[in-house]
């Protein structure tokens, strides 16, 4: 008797245990002479079912409702059968097996429900949550997910990575084995670059292993290694991160090998070493973790024992040329750099503390002042540190090139009215603490400031706001002075209707002063000084404005707004040589006018007829732009005046603001001096670009007598995969070029190439590529 009981249902369905089958109609195919018979087997199926005992129907019912906890296996196709011997189903044409997460088609599959093996022939595709596994042919066991693809290809989504092989082993769920493999992240089927080789095996969250792997060119084979490794990983795990390779005079050949560890959820590191063929090897650790929603930290710490310094000697190396340790510092300065221990230690963290207040930690130590000179860029340098920063922490760190870092811990507390700063400040002088005996830097220990923003008082017309500071000054080979110093101001505004208001304001403040005169470590004197000033503010201003209908390129109205303002400020002339530090004295008028268009544009509107509805709020939504601002402002010296100067009036300074259109703006400033007809500053910067991602931005500053530069920055995209770039700085005042770097970038779908020549100042001239396979790393020089 066959045992095969075949089913020619318009529309069936069948469940059994974990295996619900659905057949999609009758197809067109069979022939209407068929109906006759389909209706006889109905019949006889329908008398066989009734005569059943009640048992047999209790069992029947039992496994029909009786289903497994996990996800059930559904089973579409054109023609199915089932083998209750053998528990098989064997279905034909347009065949769908799928679960929860998986899913299987094919032309012919035969599927073991006991052991849940699969054998599938003809146009294969499983699909594993995002990953593609297809072929020829396939033999899996959909549980254990093991089993071999035939003429295959695996695609891993996260990655978008193609392997592809005459023979996949899957050998679980995350893991596969490729005798003869081809992997590329690059779509199609002559990819631009793919590697091939022997015994591949790739787990993902891990690495993939492959043997005499070739990395190829369209059809040319362009490097060879007899082992490679490479991630693949769609989640955060530890393992070696792409190097940066390269060469220059300074350093020779260089490679900079991270490896990353993924401690815990909350905290990871990277490690580095970095070897420079001239210079020795310079090992460096980051370490970042995060304590909850609000506190966090990075710290981060390079060690490098130099070969080279920068004492003033000259000696001849062994290649026999006689070699001055000045090539080994920067002439921008004449101090000699003899150490050859060099460090750079830094760090910040942030701490949410209780009753709201909140703590920030700075930490920024070098070991001399040519440190970040020598080590601007790569994973670990002075760039890649400074955003690093600012981007998770939203604070900067000191420029490279300036020899003062400060460094500080400081707590703070902000309520509606009223703010609390409690820092502690070192200011590391690098150049005084290893070159001088003396060092009479004053740090701040501590600095306590506590200010009230303007408010009312009572029911008055008068409003007050107070600022006060208490600091310790302290230097080690200097003075040391405690200083208090409290300043309130009183307000009286008055309000003219709506022409103007005047605003006079009062201010009191009392300063007082403990120093100790220090000398050879001693101290002779102690003084308490104080002192009190007042101080006057007068200000007058008002806003006149207009709006002009425009209803053009979407904007319908442009708002320009005018405000004067005239301040007289004063303070009394103190005696500059009784106290450590002073105000500067103040009879001043001061008088500005402030220019602003707004433009408002329609952001969501609802039209009626074709015309749109303004009254309606709730359909109506706006943006607005200040597209322009222009501000002059000038000075007049009363003092000045009175003591028969003949030149109280300022320099006339003024800045412009102007972007009139989404890839156009302009930013200016300048200083004129009306007595001698020149400017004293200027200074301007253009920024154009478009839709399709050109760039240029030039800017040119000018200092009377000490500065003039000009620097051009220009991206140009040639097509959409090829972008053409150039960055030029010249210092006009001195005569030399400060910075000029040219190069183009092309991308592609899966890999990207960029190359570059760069020439700086007092640096090496280098040219360089970074070639990225993407999914496979980064290759630099």
């Amino acid at each position: 008797m066959n045992h095969f009981q075949n089913f020619h249902f318009i529309s069936a369905i069948c469940f059994i245990d974990r295996i619900k089958i659905f057949m999609p109609g009758y197809q067109a195919r069979y022939r209407i002479e068929q109906a006759a018979h389909i209706i006889a087997c109905l019949f006889i199926l329908f008398i066989i079912l009734t005569a059943v005992p009640v048992c047999v129907c209790a069992e029947i019912q039992d496994r029909f409702f009786d289903d497994d906890s996990a996800e059930p296996w559904y089973i579409f196709a054109d023609k199915i059968n089932y083998d209750n011997k053998t528990d098989q189903y064997v279905a034909k044409d347009n065949v769908i097996i799928t679960t929860e997460n998986r899913k299987l088609t094919a032309d012919f599959v035969r599927f073991n429900y006991s052991t849940m093996e699969v054998l599938a022939v003809g146009h294969v595709i499983m699909i594993v949550g995002e990953d593609v596994l297809s072929g020829d042919r396939m033999e899996m066991d959909l549980e254990a997910e093991i089993g071999t693809i035939y003429n295959g290809t695996v695609f891993l989504k996260k990655n978008h990575f193609y392997i592809k092989g005459n023979k996949i082993k899957k050998l679980g769920e995350n893991s596969y084995f490729v005798d003869k493999a081809s992997l590329t992240s690059c779509d199609g089927e002559s990819p631009p670059w793919k590697v091939t080789g022997r015994n591949l095996k790739v787990t993902l969250e891990g690495y993939g292993f492959i043997n005499h792997a070739a990395l190829w060119v369209k059809k040319m084979p362009v490097f060879y290694t007899p082992f490679l490794v490479f991630p693949a990983k769609r989640k955060r795990q530890s393992g070696l991160l792409p190097p940066q390779i390269g060469y220059s005079k300074r350093k020779w050949e260089e490679y900079n090998q991270p490896f990353y560890w993924a401690i815990n959820e909350s905290s990871d590191a990277t490690f580095y070493l970095y070897h420079m063929g001239r210079r020795g090897d310079k090992v460096a650790v980051e370490y970042r973790y995060v304590l909850d929603n609000d506190s966090k930290g990075t710290m981060m710490y390079d060690f490098l024992k130099d070969r080279k310094v920068d004492d003033g000697t000259q000696h001849f190396e062994k290649t026999g040329i006689l070699e001055s340790s000045t090539e080994w510092g920067y002439g921008a300065d004449s101090v000699l750099r003899p150490n050859t221990d060099r460090y750079w230690f830094r760090w910040k963290h942030d701490q949410a503390m209780p009753f709201g207040f909140f703590a920030k930690l700075d930490i920024d130590i070098i070991s001399d002042h040519d440190y970040l000179h020598e080590f601007k860029h790569g994973y670990t340098g002075f760039n890649e540190t400074s955003n690093y920063y600012s981007e998770n922490f939203g604070r900067d760190i000191d420029e490279y090139d300036d020899s003062t870092r400060v460094n500080s811990l400081s707590v703070n507390k902000i309520w509606s009215q009223y703010s609390l700063n409690a820092e502690l400040r070192w200011y590391d002088n690098v150049i005084n603490r290893r070159q001088t005996d003396m060092d009479t830097t004053l740090q701040q220990l501590p600095l306590i400031e506590f200010d009230a923003s303007k408010q009312k008082i009572y029911e008055t017309p008068f409003y007050v706001d107070f600022d006060s500071e208490y600091t310790y000054s302290y230097s080690k080979d200097g003075n040391r002075l405690h200083r208090l110093d409290l300043h309130p101001r009183f307000y009286l505004p008055c309000n003219f209707r709506n022409y103007f208001t005047f605003e006079p304001s009062f201010g009191l403040r009392e300063t007082a002063w403990y120093v100790d005169n220090y000398s050879d470590g001693t101290v002779e004197t102690n003084n308490i000084l104080n002192k009190q000033i007042y101080d006057i503010r007068l200000d007058l201003f008002t806003e006149i404005y207009k709006i002009y209908n425009i209803n053009r390129m979407n904007i319908n109205k442009i708002k320009h707004s005018i405000e004067p303002q005239i301040i007289y400020g004063y303070i009394p002339e103190q005696d500059k040589e009784e106290y450590p530090d002073t105000i500067e004295k103040n009879n001043k008028v001061t008088y500005s006018i402030t220019n602003t268009f707004t433009s408002r544009s329609k952001k969501n509107t609802e039209q009626k007829n074709g015309v749109v509805d303004e009254e309606n709020d709730d359909t109506v939504s706006y943006n607005y732009n200040e597209f322009c601002r222009f501000f002059i402002e000038q000075s007049y010296d009363v003092g000045e005046a009175r003591d028969d100067n003949p030149e109280p009036f300022s320099p006339i300074y003024a800045e412009l603001e102007f972007s009139p259109a989404k890839y156009l703006s302009l930013e200016a400033d300048a200083q004129w001096c009306q007595y001698e007809n020149f400017f004293l500053t200027r200074n301007v910067a253009v920024a154009l670009s478009d839709y399709q991602g050109d760039r240029l931005f030039v800017e040119h500053r000018y200092a009377l007598d000490s500065r003039e530069s000009i620097y051009y920055n220009i991206n140009l995209r040639m097509s959409d995969s090829l972008e053409v770039f150039g960055e030029y700085e010249r210092n006009i005042y001195d005569g030399r070029d400060i910075r000029t770097v040219i190069g183009f970038l092309y991308e592609s779908q899966c890999w990207s190439i960029r190359c570059f020549y760069k020439d700086e100042n007092e640096s090496d001239r280098r040219y360089g590529f970074v070639v990225s396979f993407y999914g496979l790393g980064t290759w630099t020089n």
